[in-house]
């Protein structure tokens, strides 16, 4: 094949792949997961329940959108816990899950009444 009938190949997307793992590597960690532990999940199951309830914005849509079903699955997933969990809770622990239910379950109980 002579020069002229050469295809010339594009090569600087492979650069900019390079100056791209090169700036990600330089990045310090932007999202910091948080450490396990029981209080940060039950908060995070209730604040599923509050978005289902349509009292949070949905983090996906942006829209407070109510799902009275879901919201009711993850209440009663948390009762589940608080059952399963009796005796073995701290006073902290014990308090902030009785909050949350009662909270919960209120809310859940006016969003029932416009439904």
């Amino acid at each position: 094949m002579d020069e002229q009938n050469k295809k010339k190949v594009d090569e600087s997307w492979k650069d900019a792949v390079e100056k791209e793992k090169s700036q990600e590597q330089q990045k310090p960690e932007s999202v910091q997961v948080p450490e396990v532990d029981f209080m940060n999940f039950i908060t995070s199951l209730s604040l599923q329940s509050l978005i289902s309830l349509g009292e949070i914005e949905s983090p996906f849509t942006g829209n407070k959108e109510v799902n009275i079903k879901q919201a009711r699955f993850l209440i009663d997933t948390l009762d589940m816990i608080k059952e399963k969990t009796k005796g073995n809770l701290t006073d902290e622990e014990s308090k902030v899950l009785d909050t949350m239910l009662y909270e919960l379950k209120m809310k859940y109980i006016e969003k029932g009444k416009e439904v």
